[in-house]
């Protein structure tokens, strides 16, 4: 099934090296451009290093709370002359801040574009934090955190990082908590831009209705003066120390009649030659079909679980491989135990031939939908840059994903995924023994 879904992949419209202009700029800037002829509107979605790993301690979601602020009016324009910019084009234009990157997304149409660039360029460069606005914002940031706190799989996920990267800081929300947020000051935000926001490693792509020469250029007239002498280097990551026995926590969320649970460690980065076993191992054991064999396990067979699947979180660093349930709070113990046993059985046993073809033909076939947009090009090409894959890589990926075989996702599952060394989360209402 796998060789066929790879004979079928229409491999000459993959984003590749043969229709990607790739332009490094003298400031550390890197553009990616694509055009897509039939499209009439364009993406521009980049990121730089400017994310919540850079927050102290103090002021945990101060990298999230610069994201939320830049759109909140610049030097040049107050925040209703900038919606009222977009609206008038009906473009989009956001930020957002993760663990490690600051990453935006604008669209419009194509004579557009530079209004769009101009509005991009304004918020990552000159961004004004006006107090009234931040404050607004605050209120805001306050009042999601109110939700978070009575979320039951929020609260597991929370409770889930701070098991497994207790001396790491992937434990620390990217959002903060209310007494962090509530600390952060408008000079904070504009110290944190000085000293974080440049084009040293910013990546953009451009994928739309545009000659990609033609949008490099575009986008060096926005960005190409761009310096910024005080603009830091990112932390290198500390080793993880792994764990060393099951690790349980329950957070009780009062009044819930759902509670959520997580299981499981860390798993690859991106980069890691264990990545690609890795990640058709968990389709098999939480993702594919009706959320795989977990799905079977707690839904089809016990009747337990509102939800159930995987997920392995690969990036920059050893993000999270967790296996996840909804189920009645009086469930969770016997939610857990199934979940055990369904890990126990992916470390101890390969996966069948069947199982794995089915996934690797899932893999393939899904590629090209995937990027049937500007958005998932732009979204994927930047993948690429970031974790410095190659561009060539959608080109080689059917044979690195044909090339994996049962063994191999059972050696990388046994590497990760101890049955006797993995955090168990849950909340949700009352105490658990």
């Amino acid at each position: 099934m796998s060789q066929r879904s790879h004979k079928q992949l229409p491999l000459h419209s993959l984003p590749s090296q043969e229709n990607i202009l790739r332009q490094e700029f003298s400031n550390g800037m890197v553009v990616l451009a694509r055009s897509n002829p039939n499209s009439g509107s364009l993406i521009v979605s980049g990121n730089l290093l400017a994310g919540g790993l850079l927050d102290p301690e103090d002021k945990l979601g101060l990298a999230d709370f610069t994201a939320a602020g830049l759109m909140r009016g610049t030097q040049r324009r107050s925040f209703q002359e900038i919606y009222d910019t977009l609206e008038s084009l009906g473009a989009s234009l956001g930020f957002s801040a993760g663990t490690h990157l600051l990453s935006f997304s604008g669209k419009a149409l194509v004579e557009d574009l530079d209004t769009l660039l101009t509005l991009l360029a304004e918020a990552l460069r000159y961004p004004a934090f006006p107090g009234e606005q931040i404050e607004r914002l605050r209120a805001q940031l306050l009042t999601s955190l109110s939700i978070r706190a009575q979320s039951t799989g929020e609260m597991a996920s929370l409770a889930f990082d701070q098991l497994v990267y207790r001396n790491h800081p992937y434990r620390r929300p990217e959002e903060g908590y209310p007494e962090t947020v509530q600390e952060i000051r408008q000079e904070d935000l504009a110290e944190f831009h000085a000293r974080h926001y440049g084009p040293g490693r910013m990546l953009i792509a451009i994928v739309g209705g545009l000659d990609p020469q033609l949008a490099v250029e575009k986008i060096g007239a926005a960005f190409g003066d761009w310096t910024n002498p005080l603009q830091s280097a990112p932390p290198e990551l500390p080793p993880l120390t792994p764990l060393t026995e099951i690790s349980t926590r329950h957070v009780d969320v009062p009044g819930k009649s759902q509670a959520d649970l997580i299981i499981g460690t860390a798993g690859p980065p991106r980069l890691s030659p264990d990545y690609m076993a890795a990640s058709l191992g968990n389709h098999v054991l939480g993702r594919f079909g009706m959320m795989g064999r977990l799905g079977e396990a707690l839904r089809e067979k016990a009747g337990l679980a509102y939800y159930a699947g995987s997920s392995l979180n690969s990036g920059l660093g050893p993000g999270p491989w967790e296996a996840s349930a909804g189920v009645d709070p009086e469930n969770i113990d016997r939610a857990v135990e199934l979940i055990l046993a369904e890990i126990r059985r992916f470390v101890n046993e390969p996966v069948s031939r069947d199982e794995l073809a089915d996934s690797q033909a899932n893999y393939i076939g899904r590629l090209p939908i995937s990027l049937e947009s500007n958005g998932g090009i732009a979204s994927a090409i930047l993948s690429l840059e970031r974790h410095q894959l190659g561009l060539d890589y959608y080109l080689r990926f059917p044979d690195l994903v044909n090339a994996v075989t049962p063994q191999q996702v059972q050696e990388v599952a046994g590497r990760y995924l101890n049955p006797d060394r993995l955090a168990i989360a849950s909340a949700g209402s009352g105490e658990r023994g």
